[in-house]
């Protein structure tokens, strides 16, 4: 017969392998969650749009009442911009049919097909007949392009008398000295592999099929040398960028080869630096750590707006620079959550939207009304946000994927928050992962830089072209014009030849 102490062993036994089994469980459940993401981003689509996973869930219990969206949509940078569904019955719009007509600014060449000469002559009476009108069909051509070599003449001159005094024009300021290749050409390469995602390897061949043998070594040194010709344009966009009062700021991880590290390569970062007017500068830095930010935001003083890496910690101490965290990255941990806790992690994903729907219809208003309109309608979802996230936060388990967006959330509130305050800052960070969304594409065609200095030539081309994109100028245009300027070029207007210079001159002229 068991005795006391037996029992009181066994029931210890028990406990301890109930405690062994939820361990299991939990530890079940998080190698689970992560298959499941890791699925997700490799066969999943890569939109954010969510919709609630139980359409028989019914209507979320929510107090605050959803903000007007009569007005213009399409702001959020986020994937929840949906558009308006139709009204029950409608009839949907008809859009315009035909073909659209080919753009007038094409250079255009003209083939006239005429009937034979016994066509043309009257079976009747055997008069010539007269023309009377005719049908135009547009055939849309194309024809590689072209290259062709461009001859600087030099007359010389002398007395023909005394036979002294030679004289001749010297040599006009080409971008690279005593080398071949035309700014029109420099132009085309670095747009087609920063611009166009062409690997040099590509371009090698395409410059081969149209008969010129140039090896990927030489094409290597011309796109180094407009880096380095065009080095103190982007130092002028540097100090531009931080005039703005806000600045976004994002990093992305490249493969740069060393032959030093184990496996041949290693990893570096290339960072995102943009402004309220357009301007963007990227970084180049070895590693991940706080010594990039702190070099290129010196001085700075305004918003900073970049998720919750530590790195920009200390720029935030002395609270001369303000921190403005991202939604989007608290949303895209809470909808990681989904499949663990759906009904927490379904309200507080309708909260978010809320606060988007405010953000797509203030759009177009000036900064000072949106403002007021966070206020009155965001400011609201927010408290009953905060409010929802603490009681979740009691009931949900520690090292779950819901604790973590929580926890995220806490740590970062804040910050979070803070664009409620000033009508100039934007919800989320989506700019910064736009503008780095280049580089993202380029390096599944380039896959990796061949050194450091490779990689901060590549920071100061994208500056460029990412510039260009952002402020509507054609890369291609601006690069040939600037590289066959900036030679002689004096230094102290260089702001003339910034994408947005050098967009207004041609404006004005």
């Amino acid at each position: 017969m068991a005795t006391p102490s037996d029992l009181l062993t066994l029931q210890a036994l028990v406990a301890e392998l109930h405690d062994q089994v939820a361990s299991v469980q939990r530890e079940n459940a998080r190698l689970r969650h992560q298959l499941d993401t890791a699925l997700h981003r490799l066969y999943g689509r890569k939109t954010e749009r969510w919709q609630p996973p139980v359409p028989e869930q019914g209507h979320l219990p929510l107090a605050v009442d959803a903000p007007p969206s009569e007005e213009s949509p399409a702001a959020s940078d986020d994937d929840e911009n949906d558009p308006p569904a139709a009204p029950a019955g409608s009839t949907p719009a008809k859009r315009g049919g035909g073909r659209k007509p080919l753009p007038r600014n094409l250079p255009r060449t003209r083939t006239v097909i005429e009937p034979s000469d016994a066509a043309r002559t009257c079976s009747r009476c055997t008069t010539a007949k007269t023309c009377i009108g005719s049908d135009v069909t547009e055939e849309l051509d194309y024809t590689p392009a072209v290259l062709r070599v461009h001859e600087i003449v030099r007359p010389k001159y002398a007395c023909p008398h005394c036979e002294d005094g030679v004289v001749q024009a010297s040599v006009p300021a080409r971008p690279i000295d005593q080398g071949r290749p035309g700014p029109g050409l420099l132009a085309h390469v670095v747009t087609a592999k920063y611009a166009d995602h062409l690997p040099l390897h590509r371009l090698e061949g395409i410059f081969g099929r149209g008969g010129l043998r140039v090896s990927r070594r030489t094409l290597c040194d011309w796109v180094a040398a407009v880096a380095d010709l065009v080095e103190p344009i982007v130092t002028v966009l540097h100090a531009t960028v931080k005039t703005s009062s806000v600045v976004y700021s994002d990093d992305t991880p490249i493969t740069v080869q060393d032959r030093h590290h184990p496996g041949g390569s290693r990893r570096a970062y290339l960072w995102v630096y943009g402004g309220e007017q357009g301007d963007v500068v990227y970084d180049y830095t070895p590693g991940r750590s706080r010594e990039g930010p702190e070099r290129m935001l010196d001085g700075y003083r305004g918003y900073l707006q970049a998720d919750a890496y530590k790195g920009y910690d200390s720029l935030f101490a002395d609270g001369k620079i303000l921190e403005v965290a991202c939604w989007a990255h608290a949303r895209r941990y809470i909808k990681d959550a989904v499949a663990t806790a759906l009904q927490p992690a379904t309200t507080l994903l309708a909260l978010i939207r809320r606060l988007y729907e405010v953000e797509r219809a203030a759009h177009d208003v000036d900064p000072d009304t949106r403002r007021v309109r966070r206020q009155e309608q965001s400011q609201p979802v927010l408290d009953l946000l905060e409010t929802e996230r603490d009681l979740v936060s009691e009931t949900c388990l520690p090292k779950s994927p819901l604790a973590e967006g929580l926890g995220y959330m806490r740590r970062q509130w804040t910050a979070l928050t803070r664009y409620v305050q000033d009508g100039r800052l934007s919800i989320d960070n989506n700019a910064a992962e736009r503008a780095l969304r280049r580089v993202a594409v380029g390096r599944k065609n380039w896959l990796f830089a061949g050194s450091d200095a490779g990689g901060r030539r590549a920071a100061m081309l994208y500056s460029l072209i990412g510039t260009c994109h952002l402020v509507g100028v054609e890369p291609f245009a601006y690069l040939r014009d600037v590289l066959a300027r900036i030679p002689s070029h004096p230094n102290r207007r260089l702001i003339e030849l910034t994408p947005r210079g050098w967009q207004a001159a041609h404006l004005a002229a």
